[in-house]
């Protein structure tokens, strides 16, 4: 975006679904929007993954998809290094190409700029608010909220996946992140609190131990 003021309706919309201030394990969605599924990071940025995206909006009648990065920081970072809001409002209608040229934009032909390379934090969702994704490049991870029922879900799982529940993601996801290979009991915890079944919310405490990165 070349706009203030559609970045920070952007970002005003993303702040009623998501804590923006939250980090994994941490809870990130404000709302209990159900069942929780995670998948690679990468994999929401890359054009493959815009209809999996689309398919969320529509079942809840948002005719866009919305993306907002929240680190690097847009005024410490993109604004003075490339003169643009790092966000995006899409139609549903869009197709891969239009949204590849959204996330892979270039700014002055450096790749470093775009969205698809330089975000570390993203959170997704609709005007509706009632579906997102939220996605961290130093876990790893991206989680996912807001399906209608299980029927939707394990369609949904099916055509864009593979998809985890947080007790797959904490064995095949998050052991690479962590030295050794290995999830700190803390941390597996507090993500299952907050995205297991039960889907509570739990906070981090000072002294646990953060991915390395």
């Amino acid at each position: 975006m070349v706009d203030r003021n559609d970045y920070l309706d952007v970002r005003s919309r993303s702040a009623a679904t998501f804590d923006l201030d939250a980090r994994l394990p941490d809870q990130v969605f404000k709302e209990d929007a159900g069942d929780s599924l995670f998948c690679e990071f990468d994999a929401v940025l890359t054009p493959e993954f815009w209809p999996a995206l689309c398919a969320m909006a529509r079942w809840h009648g948002d005719a866009y998809v919305e993306l907002l990065v929240l680190e690097p920081d847009c005024d410490a970072f993109y604004v003075p290094e490339y003169r643009m809001y790092p966000a995006m409002s899409l139609s549903v209608e869009a197709d891969v190409d239009d949204y590849w040229a959204a996330i892979g934009y270039e700014p002055d032909g450096d790749i470093m700029g775009s969205i698809a390379i330089s975000a570390n934090v993203i959170a997704v969702t609709g005007p509706s608010g009632r579906w997102g994704c939220w996605g961290e490049r130093d876990p790893e991870v991206a989680v996912f909220r807001g399906f209608p029922n299980a029927v939707e879900r394990n369609g949904w799982c099916a055509q864009f996946g593979p998809f985890l529940e947080v007790s797959g993601a904490l064995k095949s996801y998050l052991p690479l992140t962590f030295a050794g290979r290995m999830v700190p009991d803390e941390y597996a915890a507090i993500l299952t609190a907050n995205y297991g079944p039960t889907g509570g919310r739990v906070s981090s405490s000072s002294s646990m131990t953060r991915p390395r990165y």
